[in-house]
């Protein structure tokens, strides 16, 4: 077999993979979006025909509604604590060659690999015990607490490979450690950080073991409800809020994309 021919059967056998991949990602994701339009009162191929009373039951049933806002809240505030939390620790971490840092480096991996339920079990005794009840507050914390490990491992992986130079220069040339942070280290390790929100805030939407320990009437996230609603009936509305929560994400990144150039991140 000649090498030409060779190297066009691999492209070939890799066209196919890479068709069969990304077909089986989004084959049921395009599924979900199709049954959310469908007239019948149950989930069945081919589609009978389409139409939009599954959205509106989203607006009729209320828990739909209120669920999603308090998961897009409850998604924003845990990412920008965990950024509070998260950089200063990386940036700590990161220059420190201490037995000491490497061992909390590896910590902070914990509440990702802990078992959610596990995870979910113990803070729920341990939050209990420090704050009055089950609460926003409290769901908020356990959210942080899964958002941390993904932002200081994202910037700390940014941050060790920015060059040291960079700082030592800003420092000579008579920046203080606010003004070599602000001016250098931020800008240096904001592709991290990003990185780092944006999968807090996925994690967080998401996530159903945490959050089912901690919802209440008035706190409960969307995939809880789902789960909820799910038990009793099983209607195409579960897909018609799955899709509308996947195209709050897509409208996320797009704005992002526009407004704060993930492009020019990427270049960065």
């Amino acid at each position: 077999m000649s090498r030409g021919r060779r190297t066009s059967l691999e492209k070939l056998a890799l066209g196919i993979y890479v068709a069969m991949f990304v077909l089986f990602i989004m084959g049921p994701i395009v599924l979900v979006v199709v049954v959310s339009f469908t007239s019948a009162s149950f989930i069945a191929f081919p589609i009978e025909g389409y139409s939009l009373r599954w959205y509106h039951r989203i607006i009729e049933y209320r828990p739909f509604l209120d669920s999603l806002l308090v998961s897009m809240k409850l998604a924003a505030v845990s990412a920008v604590l965990g950024v509070l939390v998260g950089v200063p620790g990386a940036l700590a971490l990161a220059r420190s060659r201490s037995r000491l840092a490497s061992t909390l480096s590896t910590f902070l991996l914990a509440p990702i690999s802990i078992p959610a339920v596990v995870l979910g079990f113990s803070l729920l005794y341990y939050l209990s015990a420090l704050i009055q009840g089950i609460s926003f507050l409290s769901l908020v914390i356990a959210h942080t607490v899964l958002a941390i490990p993904y932002i200081t491992r994202t910037v700390l992986a940014v941050y060790r490979s920015m060059s040291p130079d960079l700082e030592e220069a800003a420092a000579v040339l008579g920046g203080n450690r606010w003004q070599v942070l602000r001016h250098v280290t931020l800008p240096q390790v904001k592709p991290g950080i990003f990185a780092g929100a944006v999968f807090a805030i996925l994690t967080s939407l998401d996530n159903l073991p945490i959050s089912f320990f901690f919802g209440t009437a008035t706190t409960n996230t969307l995939p809880v409800v789902m789960l909820s609603y799910m038990q009793n009936q099983f209607d195409p509305s579960i897909a018609a809020i799955s899709t509308v929560q996947m195209m709050i994400s897509v409208l996320v990144l797009l704005l992002v994309n526009r407004y704060y150039g993930i492009a020019k991140l990427n270049a960065a």
